[in-house]
């Protein structure tokens, strides 16, 4: 699916697909986050299978103006959980609220491991 919603110049079409590469680079800025990783071993076949196409970790589903967000993260070693996935929350919801001009209505994060 896509966002849509319109204004005083227009119709405006953001597809899920860039919201998911927008979050990517959103969340690699936070301290903290290592890397993503896929949720199970269906996501990461399908990320291996369609290279480059997908954003491994990251799941956005949209409904009217009302996005849904699924993130997969390893986490840096020695830091507090917690906070890092706290301050993820706040960033994304924030940078991509912003971006779009949709509500983020939910941000679900999964810490898939701890790495140095």
């Amino acid at each position: 699916m896509s966002v849509k919603t319109n204004n005083i110049y227009g119709k405006i079409i953001i597809s899920d697909k860039t919201i998911e590469r927008y979050i990517s680079h959103v969340a690699m800025d936070c301290y903290g986050i290592v890397e993503f990783a896929s949720k199970n071993l269906f996501d990461a076949i399908v990320s291996f299978i369609k290279f480059g196409s997908e954003v491994k970790g990251v799941k956005v589903r949209s409904f009217g103006d009302r996005v849904f967000i699924d993130v997969s993260v390893i986490v840096k070693y020695g830091v507090s959980i917690k906070a890092v996935v706290e301050a993820l929350k706040e960033s994304i919801k924030y940078k991509v609220e912003k971006f779009t001009g949709m509500l983020v209505e939910g941000i679900n994060v999964n810490v898939m491991g701890v790495k140095e």
